[in-house]
């Protein structure tokens, strides 16, 4: 059966990776991102490279109906088409999301006490209520079919004091770890992928300072979703790409706090 993958954030950096690597590997795609023109545009590149069938919906996970809409494509396995393009066109029948990966979030460059509650609140949903809502979705379809797998992009921030991103991040891959064993033997496996500074938009949107992060430590999107693919068919829970950070984060476990933090204060 062709994979049907769900991308958030899917039209730059590690989302966009994620929805090439897989359109490579045959499967259809479903990419959510909130400005259609980008989607559409990135689905017409990847139709025609891949020949696969894709899918756009246009949301803002931070919407109410944004989110629900969402909800509802990854509950929709089997139902007709109500509205959104469809690979069939409308009236088709929409194929179940076999594969999820919860990519959307975004970085905020101030510390906790110097942004406004608001925002911290709009950050802390992104990273942890959205994918925990949609992963609760996909787990609601997945378990009755034996199989799925969902991705969570984590971060290296979430090993080490980084504030409320390291806080989000840290509880995506505890969930992922508890999921992976929970629902490892229904056939649905759980992956927290946890990058370090990948070289996307992501430190550009927040407003952080790029040069300030040594060239060693930057690592190449294609790179990150190559290595969590692999460790995701691997089964394993928690995938950290490269071998440098592997290092890094086994090292964050042993040194002072305050060492760890210093040093995380620079970024992603």
């Amino acid at each position: 059966m062709t994979e049907t993958v769900l991308v958030t954030g899917a039209t730059s950096g590690i989302g966009a990776e994620f929805a090439r690597q897989f359109a490579a590997r045959g499967c259809n795609l479903v990419l959510v991102a909130r400005a259609p023109g980008p989607l559409e545009e990135a689905a017409t590149i990847l139709r025609k490279k891949w020949g696969v069938d894709v899918e756009t919906l246009a949301a803002d996970l931070l919407d109410d109906d944004g989110l629900t809409r969402v909800l509802g494509r990854i509950r929709a396995a089997g139902e007709l088409d109500a509205g959104e393009p469809a690979a069939g066109g409308p009236g088709a029948a929409r194929p179940a999301v076999t594969v999820l990966v919860n990519n959307a979030g975004y970085g905020l460059v101030k510390p906790f006490a110097d942004n406004t509650l608001e925002d911290e609140v709009r950050h802390l949903r992104i990273h942890v209520e959205v994918p925990l809502a949609l992963a609760h979705a996909a787990l609601q379809s997945m378990r009755p079919r034996r199989g799925g797998t969902i991705i969570n992009v984590a971060s290296v921030a979430g090993f080490t004091p980084r504030g409320t991103y390291g806080a989000a991040k840290a509880a995506m891959i505890s969930f992922s770890r508890w999921a992976n064993l929970t629902y490892g033997p229904e056939g649905i496996r759980v992956t927290a992928v946890c990058p370090g500074f990948v070289h996307t938009q992501f430190h550009q949107r927040m407003g952080a300072d790029k040069a300030s992060v040594p060239a060693a430590l930057w690592l190449d999107a294609g790179l990150v979703v190559r290595e969590a693919l692999r460790d995701t068919a691997a089964g394993k829970a928690v995938s950290i790409p490269s071998l440098r950070y592997k290092a890094l984060t086994a090292l964050a476990r042993v040194a002072p706090s305050s060492v760890v933090a210093r040093l995380a204060r620079r970024g992603r």
